[in-house]
């Protein structure tokens, strides 16, 4: 979801590369799990489902309407994180277990990987900046960014460049159609890049789907 803010408006207008020390490592967030509650959305992309499909052993629909559902996003059908209600009206990550922990940690998706940090793209990278007064633990230690993001993976990066840049293109050739063809092509691009499984290597078939799409969709 693209956010038509300024830097300033959300963290204390610092930029930090992978190699950079950032002051968000909360210590393992004991006692803590305010950021697995009334979230409003966590988007999910091609590769964080391929890691919950393949780590809990379920298909995409297994996941859908208990653990994810759909939602639209500037005008774009896209998975994110179902938040589930509890009995005293807070909404609560499905994957957050009875002892305030999450159950899927070493599979989290991208963006509660990097929390409290954020990226801001250009065309050919990113910078994490940080979100101010989102995280509440205290206290907060500097960790290197790569090491708090923690994967390893050099072509994770390119992935996330090229999957923004196929969104925003996608988005904005969506910006005149009529409803019947906004609606098949949000529902041919979910197929491709969600809901078959991704039996081979995820980055190669994640680029051999991506210039299918563009090719189908000409963008």
């Amino acid at each position: 979801m693209l956010r038509e803010v300024s830097l300033d408006e959300i963290s204390a207008n610092k930029l930090y590369d992978a190699n950079d020390m950032a002051k968000v490592d909360c210590g393992g967030c004991i006692g803590c799990s305010a950021c697995c509650r009334n979230m409003a959305h966590i988007i999910l992309d091609p590769m964080d489902i391929h890691q919950l499909t393949s780590n809990l052993s379920k298909s995409f629909d297994d996941l859908l309407y208990k653990e994810i559902e759909l939602n639209v996003f500037d005008g774009i059908i896209l998975p994110d994180i179902r938040m589930v209600k509890t009995m005293d009206e807070q909404e609560v990550c499905p994957f957050l277990d009875k002892e305030g922990r999450c159950s899927i940690h070493d599979y989290r998706p991208g963006i509660c990987r990097i929390f409290p940090l954020a990226r801001m793209y250009t065309k050919d990278s990113f910078k994490y900046f940080i979100q101010d007064n989102e995280c509440p633990h205290e206290p907060k230690i500097k960790i290197k960014v790569k090491k708090w993001i923690g994967v390893n993976d050099k072509r994770y990066d390119q992935f996330l460049i090229d999957w923004h840049n196929f969104v925003k293109d996608f988005r904005n050739s969506l910006s005149n159609p009529n409803n019947t063809e906004r609606q098949q092509e949000n529902i041919f691009m979910l197929k491709v890049f969600y809901l078959k499984s991704y039996d081979e290597d995820f980055f190669a078939g994640f680029y051999n789907r991506l210039s299918f799409v563009r090719r189908k969709l000409k963008l």
